[in-house]
């Protein structure tokens, strides 16, 4: 049964998003991912990320409530998050579960080769993704039937029983992947989700990758929100992003058939996220870029190889086509 005084669809709400979100009525969005600042000093084009700690927590604490606030019952919401405040994000997601608000599923870690190069210290390869479902899932219920959105095949892998050991007692539909995301692609050649393995094997998206489009410092792949989207959630509901940036999660959620809304600060971004998610939606293929659309010369690299603007806006105003 459709819901009433749902937000707007299919659309990227310009401005803060704790204020846009609770403009919105509660229980209105199906999934939610979230990918927010991570507090390390990015400056982004209208804002700069470096807080204090005790308002960057406090911050964080105040969107997640308010994304909480907007999940239906039976919804999902993952949180991606650095190292440096995984900690305090898992504590409130914890009071949340003690207040009955969310249930707390999987902490998954996303591990990637080509990580960021340090000196004095381990390279950074990972990140944290937490997953959660809404207040539904206090309630008994059989694993056969969730009372959230759980697309188990649509998502499975082959299991070591089949591929191995050709052990009759295996699920002949494939095993659910680990929590830990291993990710190398060296090895894949731009496969991911290879048959006869488990883990996920997906590059973070550098300067020189034909999907990374050039005018965001923090673009996700695709691959990476296309299993949780098909994971969890169904054609025609609504798939929500608080921090759309290059528009990874909206133009994925287009694709597979979804409804999408997200907001972001930027209108800029907005505008460059729009046609991202409009190109995917009509033609249902990711919008991508060429060396020389980023004035990348290989072989040569540059120290900042992503220029500030998509070759895909070129000749547009600042904010063109940007929700209001």
């Amino acid at each position: 049964m459709a819901r009433k005084n749902r937000p707007p669809q299919d659309d990227i709400a310009v401005g803060d998003c704790i204020a846009s979100m609770n403009a919105w009525p509660e229980g209105c969005v199906d999934l939610i991912f979230a990918d927010p600042p991570y507090n390390i000093g990015y400056k982004y084009d209208q804002y700069e990320d470096k807080r204090d700690d005790h308002d960057y927590v406090n911050w964080t604490y105040d969107w997640i409530d308010a994304c909480t606030r907007l999940l239906t019952p039976g919804g999902s919401f993952y949180i991606l998050i650095g190292d440096e405040y995984a900690a305090e994000t898992r504590v409130h997601l914890k009071q949340l579960e003690r207040d009955r608000r969310l249930v707390f599923r999987n902490w998954i870690v996303w591990h990637y080769t080509f990580g960021q190069n340090t000196r004095a210290k381990f390279n950074r390869s990972h990140a944290h993704l937490f997953y959660c479902v809404g207040p539904a899932a206090f309630d008994k219920w059989q694993v056969k039937a969730p009372p959230f959105a759980f697309n188990r095949d649509a998502i499975a892998v082959p299991s070591a029983r089949q591929t191995t050991y050709a052990d009759a007692r295996a699920n002949p539909k494939g095993k659910l992947p680990d929590d830990t995301w291993y990710l190398r692609p060296q090895e894949t050649q731009g496969e991911y989700f290879k048959a006869n393995e488990d883990t996920w094997y997906l590059s973070r998206l550098c300067g020189t990758f034909k999907e990374r489009l050039g005018w965001h410092p923090c673009q996700l792949p695709e691959a990476l929100l296309e299993r949780i989207v098909r994971l969890s959630s169904h054609e025609g509901d609504v798939v929500f992003d608080p921090f759309v940036g290059s528009g990874t999660t909206l133009a994925v959620a287009a694709r597979l058939g979804r409804r999408w809304l997200g907001c972001e600060l930027s209108d800029e971004y907005a505008a460059k996220a729009l046609e991202r998610v409009r190109h995917v939606a009509a033609t249902g293929e990711a919008m991508q870029t060429t060396l020389t659309d980023k004035g990348i010369e290989r072989g040569k690299p540059k120290k900042k190889a992503e220029p500030h603007r998509s070759p895909h806006l070129r000749g547009r105003r600042r904010g063109a086509g940007a929700a209001s």
